[in-house]
């Protein structure tokens, strides 16, 4: 499941909002916002945040033992 907090802060860390990510990775920023709330991002979604947020360790965002 997505640590939803894990990635906010990847976010914070590289000084970017939602509306910026969403838009990066080709999503409106209500589809954002909406995968977000549900935990569910699609495979080139989740390679494209991978790239921009340089995420050293995806497993431990997007296939955390937690969800938050």
């Amino acid at each position: 499941m997505l640590n939803k907090n894990a990635l906010r802060a990847e976010m914070v860390r590289h000084g970017l909002t939602q509306k910026q990510v969403a838009k990066a990775i080709g999503v409106s920023e209500k589809t954002f916002f909406l995968r977000m709330k549900s935990g569910v991002f699609g495979t080139d979604e989740v390679a494209k945040l991978i790239e921009l947020l340089e995420i050293k360790d995806p497993m431990s965002i997007f296939f955390a033992n937690e969800v938050t």
